[in-house]
């Protein structure tokens, strides 16, 4: 990065174009076009496939506040949908068909947790109603659905975060794929204020000047995350199977823990991205008293995520969704990452059971 820093060019040139063709392979899809985060990734794509005023498009209401604002920027509206069950925290094929209505131009899929969910079904909808498939796969690198394909490679257009919670951390950046060639054309339109070629392409000789073909944005990835991106993404398989053993870990450590459960694996022939380790305690159970002791025992605990459709800026919506609701009073995300250490696990496993046992009427002796 240091050497990157030195060559004097700082935004949008080799580096750029480097980690792209090697996203490109690692996803296997034809196209990906590097912007500046995720939420601008999201953005991005649903311009890309269309969407406007007078349109829905149907998503989750438990995922990350970008999913749904990103794509309202666009002036289509959201109709939300509700997970399976609470081990089972994504929407239903079945789900998301029921909400398709004669203004629906897309849905969206959003692999919880790094999970694949019914992505494989969603793609099959898609086709079958004549809308776009958008994958927001922040959760997704590294995943793969039944067939083997990469989670970002089944949908008609895929965003990817490169937050630094996510399994890619750069701090801010992220990756918009599609196999469609005209709509990469758009989104490169997109990244850079509409502009028809980039200074990288002046600098270099591809072209002397430049015009201005449509209204765009500044969703840039400077040279020096893209280097750090390109060196992450060749650490990625390694980084996973270690996310994979410690989630391994987790299920074997909490099976058959009184008071709380585990969240749905990855089903046979697929692949999670193993991104969030979620479990939800019995409803019976305190909780926000049990990440409270936790914490005391130097534990950080996480919420993902109070749902969308309650938020004051979707407060309009008059639907309810009971087990999204319930999950969220519900859940609570353990630590994971790829450097965990046996010790950490261990603890989090023992101040988890600890505190579940205190805050549970039943065996509030037991914890004691």
């Amino acid at each position: 990065m240091a050497e990157v820093y030195r060559s004097g060019w700082v935004t949008m040139g080799a580096h750029v174009r480097a980690l792209e063709a090697a996203f490109s392979k690692h996803v296997a899809v034809e196209h990906s076009v590097a912007v500046a985060s995720g939420t601008a990734a999201l953005h991005a794509a649903a311009l890309a496939a269309g969407l406007g005023p007078r349109m829905e498009f149907v998503a989750p209401s438990l995922t990350f506040v970008a999913t749904v604002s990103a794509l309202a920027q666009t002036g289509a509206e959201p109709v939300f949908v509700d997970i399976a069950s609470p081990t089972t925290p994504w929407p239903t094929a079945d789900a998301y068909a029921a909400a398709i209505g004669p203004r629906t131009r897309a849905i969206v899929s959003m692999p919880y947790g790094g999970h694949p969910g019914e992505v494989l079904e969603l793609r099959d909808l898609a086709d079958a109603r004549g809308v776009v498939l958008i994958e927001d796969a922040a959760h997704g690198i590294g995943g793969r659905a039944a067939s083997g394909v990469p989670l970002g490679a089944i949908g008609d257009v895929a965003a990817f975060s490169f937050f630094s919670n996510k399994n890619l951390p750069v701090g801010e950046g992220g990756m918009v794929t599609t196999p469609h060639a005209d709509w990469a054309s758009e989104l490169r339109l997109l990244r850079s204020h509409g502009m028809t070629t980039s200074s990288w392409d002046r600098h270099a000789g591809r072209a002397a000047e430049y015009t201005v073909i449509r209204a765009g944005f500044n969703y840039r990835l400077d040279e020096p995350r893209a280097r750090l991106a390109s060196l992450r993404l060749a650490a990625l398989d390694a980084h996973q199977r270690a996310r994979a053993a410690h989630t391994d870990f987790y299920r074997a450590a909490l099976a058959g823990l009184p008071g709380v459960r585990a969240t749905a694996g990855a089903a046979e022939g697929t692949v999670s991205a193993n991104h969030l380790f979620t479990v939800v305690v019995e409803p019976e159970v305190d909780r926000d008293a049990v990440r409270t002791t936790m914490a005391a025992r130097g534990v950080q605990t996480s919420v993902h995520y109070p749902p969308i459709h309650g938020f004051a800026l979707f407060g309009g919506t008059d639907r309810s969704l009971p087990v999204t609701e319930d999950y969220a009073r519900r859940t609570i995300t353990l630590p994971l990452f790829p450097h965990l250490t046996v010790d950490q696990r261990e603890l989090v496993v023992s101040a988890l059971e600890r505190a579940v046992a205190v805050h549970t009427p039943e065996l509030g002796s037991l914890g004691r």
